[in-house]
Formats: C-alpha cells, sequence, structure tokens
C-alpha cells in the first residue's frame, strides 16, 4: 500500500425530506447564493420553488443561473465568474446533476483568479481559492457533490479537460433518492455505469497489497450491478435508488483509492467522444472500457481474473487458463451493459468512426494515459479501433 493523505469535508445529508435542511446549511454570514441550474426538470419537479422559498426564509439575496447543459460548457462558466464578481456571491448552490455541479465549481474557482479560469484546466495554474460550493443532487452518476474534481468542455476546438483541488469539495451535498424516481431510463442507467467506471479507474491498479480498498472497490461494484438489475424491473424502488445515489457518492470521494495507483485512461480516451459528439458521458464510458478492458488484459490479466471471480462469480474450475477467466469476466460485464440497455461500441451507438486520429492526439496532448498499463498514442488509437 502507497502512503497517502485523505481528506473530505463535506457534510452529506442524506435521505427522504433531506432538502428541507438546506436552510440549515446556509450559515447567517451567507448573504447572497448564486443559484445554479440546468434546465427545466426543476422548475417542473417543484424542487426549483422549494429551494427558492427556503433561501427566501433565509433573507438571503439570489442570483440565478440556469442553463447548465450535459457536458457543461466553458461560456457558461465565465457569465458565473462574471456574475459572481459583480454580486459578491458568498455561496454557489449547484441544484442538478453532475454537470450542473461540476460548473458551479469551475465558477468557483474562477472567481478570485486574475487569469483565465481555463487556465487550470490546461495546467497552467492551479487553483488558489474557490467560493464555498453546496449542492443538492437530483442525477447519481458523476460523484461529483463529494468529489474533488471538476470537467469542462471549451467550445472553441472541442476540448473537455478537468482539474482537480481539494478545494472544489462541495462544503454540503443533500441527496434525496426521491429525486431520482422520475430520471428518464437512458440517465439511470447511463449514470450507473458512471458510478461503475470511477470504481475501475481505482480498482484496476498495480499496486499491491491493497486488500482493504479491493475488497470495498468490489463490494460497491457488486451492490451498484445487483441494484441496476433491480430497477430495470421495478424503476420506483425507493431503496435500489438509495443504493445507487449512495453508491455514486462514494465510488468518486477518493476513499476507494487511498493507498493504491490508479488508471484513468478510459476516462481520458472516453471524454475526446463526448467532446466531438456530445454523447452522455457514461454511454461514452460503456464503449471504451470493455475495449480498454481487453487490450490491457492480454498483457496485464491477473487484475481482471480476481475481477471476473469475486465481481462476476466466474468459476476457475471451468477454464484453463488465467486469460480464459479474465475474458469470461469481461463478457459477463458486456452481458450487464446490454441488459442495461446501452451501447458497448460505436455502431451501437450510432457514432461515425472517422476522427479516430483526432481523438488519439487530443487524448496524448499531454502524454501517455494510465496506470494500470501506460498507454502511447498507438495504444490509444487501437483501443478506439476495438471499440468501432
Amino acid at each position: 500500500m502507497l502512503n497517502f493523505k485523505y481528506y473530505s469535508p463535506t457534510s452529506v445529508i442524506f435521505g427522504r425530506d433531506s432538502v428541507d435542511k438546506l436552510g440549515t446549511q446556509i450559515s447567517s454570514e451567507v448573504k447572497t447564493v448564486l443559484f445554479h441550474y440546468g434546465g427545466g426538470s426543476i422548475k417542473r419537479s417543484g424542487l426549483y420553488d422549494q429551494v427558492q422559498t427556503i433561501l427566501t426564509e433565509k433573507k438571503v439575496k439570489v442570483v440565478e443561473l440556469g442553463g447548465v447543459e450535459p457536458n457543461p460548457k466553458l461560456t457558461l462558466v465565465r457569465e458565473g465568474i462574471a456574475l459572481c464578481r459583480e454580486h459578491q456571491v458568498d455561496l454557489i448552490l449547484a441544484v442538478g446533476g453532475g454537470s450542473v455541479i461540476d460548473s458551479a465549481k469551475a465558477i468557483g474557482i474562477g472567481v478570485n483568479y486574475e487569469g483565465d479560469v481555463w487556465d487550470f484546466f490546461m495546467g497552467k495554474a492551479q487553483p488558489g481559492s474557490c467560493v464555498p460550493i453546496g449542492v443538492i443532487l437530483t442525477i447519481p452518476a458523476t460523484g461529483s457533490e463529494t468529489s474533488p474534481n471538476s470537467v469542462v468542455t471549451k467550445e472553441e476546438g472541442l476540448m473537455k479537460r478537468g482539474v482537480k483541488s481539494d478545494l472544489i469539495r462541495p462544503s454540503f451535498a443533500i441527496l434525496n433518492p426521491e429525486l431520482t424516481l422520475t430520471l428518464p431510463e437512458e440517465q439511470t442507467f447511463a449514470g450507473i455505469m458512471d458510478i461503475l467506471s470511477h470504481v475501475f479507474e481505482r480498482y484496476f491498479t498495480t499496486t499491491t497489497p491493497v486488500d482493504v480498498t479491493d475488497l470495498m472497490c468490489e463490494g460497491v461494484m457488486k451492490a451498484t450491478i445487483e441494484n441496476a438489475y433491480k430497477l430495470r424491473s421495478n424503476p420506483n424502488d425507493y431503496d435500489a435508488r438509495a443504493e445507487i445515489m449512495l453508491a455514486g457518492t462514494v465510488a468518486h470521494n477518493g476513499i476507494l483509492g487511498v493507498g493504491r495507483l490508479e488508471d484513468w485512461a478510459s476516462h481520458r480516451i472516453a471524454h475526446e467522444i463526448t467532446a466531438l459528439y456530445g454523447t452522455t458521458h457514461g454511454v461514452t464510458l460503456g464503449i471504451i472500457f470493455p475495449a480498454w478492458m481487453k487490450y490491457v488484459s492480454a498483457e496485464r490479466p491477473d487484475k481482471f481474473v480476481q475481477f471476473a471471480q469475486r465481481v462476476f462469480g466466474v468459476s476457475p474450475e471451468a477454464f484453463n487458463a488465467p486469460a480464459e477467466i479474465a475474458n469470461e469476466g469481461i463478457r459477463r460485464f458486456e452481458a450487464f451493459l446490454s441488459d442495461m440497455g446501452l451501447p458497448k461500441s460505436f455502431g451501437e451507438a450510432a457514432l461515425p468512426a472517422d476522427q479516430l486520429d483526432l481523438m488519439t492526439e487530443k487524448a496524448t496532448l499531454f502524454g501517455s494515459l494510465g496506470g494500470y498499463k501506460k498507454l502511447e498514442a498507438a495504444d490509444v488509437k487501437a483501443i478506439y479501433k476495438m471499440a468501432l
């Protein structure tokens, strides 16, 4: 196990009626709030009015900024920064899914920075401060409600990049599984793939021994898969929604990655698909991960053997070699994706296949990718081809 420092300051308020506790999370020192959200779903559900009522009761000035799109855009981030400066915002309240939260984080670190906020996403500068952020989560997927990460898309050049800093971990996160009961099917299961991907990026490691976090990762994966099938059968299953929502938070708050080398190649590879085609993040991850698994397991099968046995219950006695066990685990993962209605390839997602060179170039802009196996540009292109 590697040395590590773990920091997670977010206060999590979980369960039914948890939105009612929003007022208790806003300190008396907060005078102005930027209310940041996406489209009309929170208005249709009544959540918008509920939040406005609570903010009115707190007697805070409310500055609104809606319009966050999936894969949040830099243009809106810059607009939010300008609003925060103009109105001297004390708290950014992000109400929505990961895109809204990531947008809020980018706004937060840009307010007191004299340069362009995009500098942080290109590695030209590191955040020095962040306006406090509060969250009401409506889509369990990205884990951004407690994570130190934000991913934003720059429209010019279609570049999707991330920044990581403990400064952008939200101060509080309100998680009510009831808010997810009306999610469309595609969002529900793309979100579940997103959750699994965050565990995969930590689970597939060359660090040994890491027994505690291995078993934690496997437990989260198994619980996520089991409850995904429950939701497939009954989308109104509150308990299954609650398990998925908690899994999303645990998968990306950092605890599963302590003491181990992480990977993150698949996220970088998948980001380029989303940047070009606007595909839902979880969908692109479902396209890339099976290809990545097949490509890297051919050289390093050991962790995939463990994955097959412990997560998907593959019996080693039925196979003649570790590679066969590993492949059976990957096959069962692909079957899970099909059962959830998620595409496993460019073809199944009806995506064009004529931009592989461009995507490879952008994915490897800063050099090789990955920790489990270092991937150079040729490797990345090979994975794209396997995903066709």
